[in-house]
């Protein structure tokens, strides 16, 4: 045997046998990442799925609604004028300006004024005083 004898036997088959576990390695991995975007892809659609029966159940929802006898009772009054025997209407005036910001100029004190850490801290335990 010479030293530069390197197509032997045993090499050959060590050398197949390196190639189909690397071959198989690779088929294994593809295989498992093919499983995985399917399993992903699947989810994403199961999701979606999901979302569209949420909508249409939303949408037989809204009709079943547009149908009631409500929604046409509500129809009839605010665009024919449609009411009930002896009912009456009643017409509001506007809010004044000074009705409207009545409310805010109160809560624009109490955010004004600054407190100090001891006094959130007395307001917090005893909030009567």
């Amino acid at each position: 045997m010479t030293r530069h004898d390197f197509l032997t036997v045993e090499n050959v088959v060590l050398v197949l046998a390196i190639a189909l576990c690397l071959l198989w390695t690779y088929q294994s991995v593809s295989a498992m990442s093919r499983n995985w975007e399917l399993t992903e892809r699947l989810t994403e659609e199961k999701k979606e799925l999901e979302l569209v029966s949420v909508e249409v159940d939303t949408a037989e929802l809204e009709n079943e609604y547009y149908r009631s006898e409500e929604y046409q009772e509500l129809l009839a009054r605010k665009y024919l004028d449609k009411k009930f025997k002896d009912e009456k209407m009643v017409v509001m005036p506007e809010n004044s300006a000074e009705a409207k910001n009545k409310h805010v100029t109160a809560q624009k004190i109490i955010e004004e004024k600054d407190y100090t850490n001891f006094e959130k801290w007395m307001m917090y335990l005893f909030p009567n005083n």
